[in-house]
């Protein structure tokens, strides 16, 4: 995995998820839902910790079907 994958904030990873048509659905205690908009069957959970782990990123951008080096140009 390596460097490959950057930690960043929730708030970095919600910034750049928006970018990508993901719009806030719910929270649940520091779990925050997005569903991609027009599709809500596509859902990622993002933890509002401090800094998200780069295996949680990876994650993340599998369910959103989001390659690392898209998400690292928005």
């Amino acid at each position: 995995m390596g460097d490959k994958y950057p930690i960043l904030t929730p708030r970095e990873i919600i910034r750049k998820l928006e970018a990508f048509g993901f719009i806030y659905k719910s929270q649940k205690g520091s779990h925050i839902k997005y569903v991609k908009e027009g599709n809500p069957t596509k859902i990622v959970i993002i933890p509002n910790h401090d800094t998200v782990a780069r295996g949680t990123l990876r994650s993340i951008l599998e369910q959103a079907n989001i390659g690392i080096e898209d998400f690292r140009k928005k």
